[in-house]
């Protein structure tokens, strides 16, 4: 049976959690109400991970157990003062979507059933030119945790010869994102290309550990660089969102130097607030510099001037992008007829 309602007051707003003792993480029995106080805790570093950022909202409305769904549409009935601003996908369909300016926000959200928070690379103020370069180092069977924060280790050397400071944090599950502050100059097709040239970097300097193959079947037991996380309307899990994992980990920004030890598990709704009132927030730097992606587009020149590397396929949801090579996996393109189309 619904438990009654209560209001919070967060930050001098009234924010209304409906049925807060229901059951979001049946073991370790943590309810909405602590999903809601635990983004109320830790809500001045998120809320400047999403400050004016379009955010997509995905929300567990049944708990850990239930089905997840991604909400990029502002739905009815929000409260007068959460913003919002209006972005274009792929398809080149609109949408208003959240755009949080307030801690209340990020609780409102919460009573939704809202575990992960999505942000956009860009400001409200200029939705098509991001500010941020994510690199996403995503594990595949047969690797985890550790070996993405060794791959993570070739990634800070790489920004030391670039001069540039990166922010590392766990994905909550198995991976590690870093986040690099960039000039919003660019268009969301300039920064991937920027993101592809600094994977492949990477992968010269670890052949036997990374790979930058977008199909599976090529990547074997290597950590994926996700790139295409950079293309339009693709996005991570911000630092500090709650993941849909049975612990109610987090998203956790880390030290360079505590990368290699952490354990990405020991970081949850339970643990995260200590952390945050000890160590404050690890990405407060994070503003201080924005670097121009001139290295990395230039090295994008070389890698296709001189070794025929030129871009890479989209996600399968995206129209034809100009450059793009044949969007069809190597094993059924072996089999295809030399006449069949692609």
């Amino acid at each position: 049976m619904p438990t009654p309602a209560l209001e919070l007051d967060v930050g001098g707003r009234a924010v209304r959690v409906t049925n807060p003792d229901k059951i979001y993480f049946p073991d370790p029995g943590f309810t909405k109400r602590d999903v809601v106080d635990y983004y109320v805790a830790v809500g001045p570093a998120l809320l400047a991970a999403l400050w004016e950022r379009p955010t997509t909202l995905k929300r567990f409305v049944d708990g850990v157990e239930g089905d997840a769904f991604y909400q990029k549409r502002m739905g009815k009935g929000a409260p007068e003062w959460v913003q919002s601003v209006q972005i274009s996908f792929p398809s080149g369909r609109t949408a208003y979507e959240l755009c949080p300016t307030d801690v209340a926000d990020l609780a409102w959200a919460a009573n939704l059933g809202t575990f992960d928070f999505h942000p956009w690379p860009v400001r409200r103020a200029d939705v098509d030119h991001p500010d941020e370069l994510r690199l996403d180092l995503d594990p595949q069977p047969g690797t985890g945790f550790a070996d993405a924060a060794t791959v993570a280790a070739e990634v800070r050397a790489i920004l030391a010869d670039l001069g540039w400071t990166g922010y590392p944090k766990t994905s909550g599950g198995r991976g590690v994102h870093i986040a690099v502050r960039i000039e919003p100059r660019w268009t969301f097709t300039e920064v991937r290309r920027a993101t592809i040239a600094f994977a492949r970097l990477i992968e010269r300097r670890r052949p036997d550990l990374v790979t930058t193959s977008w199909w599976k079947e090529e990547r074997g037991e290597r950590v994926f660089i996700d790139f295409n996380q950079a293309a339009r309307d693709r996005t991570i899990a911000s630092a500090y969102s709650v993941r849909g994992t049975p612990r109610a980990t987090v998203s956790a920004p880390v030290g360079w130097d505590e990368l290699g030890s952490v354990d990405p598990d020991d970081f949850t709704i339970a643990t995260m607030p200590g952390r945050y009132a000890e160590r404050g927030d690890l990405l407060a730097g994070i503003d201080e510099t924005a670097y121009s992606l001139d290295p990395l587009l230039e090295q994008a020149d070389r890698d296709q001037r001189d070794h025929g590397l030129g871009d890479m396929p989209y996600p399968p949801d995206y129209p034809k992008m100009p450059g793009e090579p044949m969007r069809v996996q190597p094993s059924r393109k072996r089999r295809l007829p030399d006449d069949e189309p692609d």
